[in-house]
């Protein structure tokens, strides 16, 4: 086996450069995919892309050792959250260590995981496995999850039946083996506007959207209400429905013509954010007609902007077992936000979120991923090697 210093050392490098890459959502994922593929070729390993309707992004997957069943998939996604609003301290793109931390964008989500990753190469090709490691890269996790919803069926058409997937999602190296699913809806409303001193005569888009958002807020109590029937697997221990933004109407004196407000839906996976979604569109409808029945010019239109299923506790089956063995004093848990671990469980491969850095860190100015969670996911990926020999 190499030594641990030249693993570590090669997986900061890489780090470095993969930081500098600015892979916000509105930009082009591809030169990042193109530095990962011939980083790979490098090594002598063939990678393959999956790309976007658009052409502005790419996914790549690539398999290394023998092509057969019982391999373990390492998924991680490229994109990462825009800096904008955000005070930094230093170059959000430049990879910064201060006090055994590493900043930069995307440092710990989850750019240190993809690095130790493509790190881990030279020793998985100078290894003899028996069994394959698979790697996989996706765009868009954090605006839509496009990326994945493409990568999944072509990996599951492509590649023989894995023994686990480990989503390399930054949680402090805890075994998550369950998470709930996660939904995001934009409703827009059209109603009728005329001057507030005959607002009998018009139609508030704005006073329909709120008449909405209160049955969606009344859900989320009666879930609540009924959240103690259970044993407590997340926090909160149930389905949550909730409006982050709304924006509608010109002027307090005119009846607002124009009104949109969004959702956000995280199912526990003892349900299904789809059951929610056509209960809403239920109520909408009813809205809808309401507001038709003054002028019928008005209406209502929602729209599923993300649909990600949750990841179910699988007990001890494959990826829970073989996390468990790679990390025997780790603790199983469970965590209220999605990931792309629910889509590779739904193609029918059992998975885990499993990776370095805090999720705490995440998102926030000043991201950044401790050292030392690099050298555990060094160890970690060092034990994935001998395993699969």
């Amino acid at each position: 086996m190499e030594d641990k210093g030249a693993f570590l050392a090669r997986a900061l490098a890489l780090l470095e450069q993969l930081v500098a890459f600015p892979t916000v959502p509105d930009a082009s994922t591809l030169d990042l995919i193109d530095f990962c593929g011939d980083y790979l070729a490098a090594y002598g390993v063939e990678s393959h892309r999956v790309p976007s309707p658009d052409g502005r992004h790419a996914a790549l997957y690539a398999t290394i050792g023998p092509r057969c069943p019982g391999g373990v998939v390492l998924s991680g996604h490229v994109d990462v959250v825009p800096i904008e609003g955000q005070v930094w301290t230093s170059d959000p793109w430049r990879l910064t260590e201060r006090d055994g931390r590493l900043y930069g964008r995307g440092s710990c989500d989850m750019k240190g995981f993809i690095a130790l990753m493509l790190a881990a190469v030279p020793e998985l090709r100078a290894a003899p496995l028996a069994r394959p490691v698979h790697l996989a890269l996706s765009y868009d996790e954090e605006v839509g999850f496009a990326g994945a919803h493409r990568l999944v069926p072509v990996l599951k058409q492509s590649l023989p039946m894995p023994q686990a997937v480990i989503v390399g999602e930054p949680t402090r190296h805890q075994i998550v083996n369950g998470h709930k699913a996660y939904a995001e809806l934009e409703t827009r409303l059209r109603g009728h506007a005329i001057h507030s001193g005959r607002a009998d005569l018009g139609v508030s888009a704005v006073t329909m959207a709120a008449r909405l958002i209160g049955r969606i807020d009344e859900m989320d109590r009666e879930n609540a209400a009924r959240a103690a029937a259970r044993p407590p697997l997340f926090q909160p221990n149930y389905t949550t429905l909730h409006c982050g933004r709304m924006e509608g109407g010109v002027a307090a004196s005119t009846v607002a013509a124009h009104a949109w407000f969004s959702t956000d839906i995280r199912a526990v996976p003892w349900e299904k954010a789809d059951d929610y979604i056509d209960r809403l569109r239920r109520i909408a409808a009813d809205i809808e007609a309401e507001m038709r029945a003054t002028h019928s010019g008005c209406g209502l239109d929602m729209r599923v902007i993300v649909n990600v299923p949750g990841l179910s506790p699988e007990g001890d089956q494959s990826a829970t077992a073989l996390a468990q063995k790679l990390l025997p004093r780790a603790a199983l848990t469970t965590v209220a936000y999605g990931t792309e671990a629910g889509l590779f469980q739904r193609a029918g491969w059992s998975s885990v979120v499993c990776g370095p850095g805090d999720i705490l860190q995440a998102h926030r100015p000043d991201e950044y991923i401790e050292r030392a969670e690099l050298v555990a996911g060094v160890d970690v990926l060092t034990r994935l090697t001998q395993a699969l020999c």
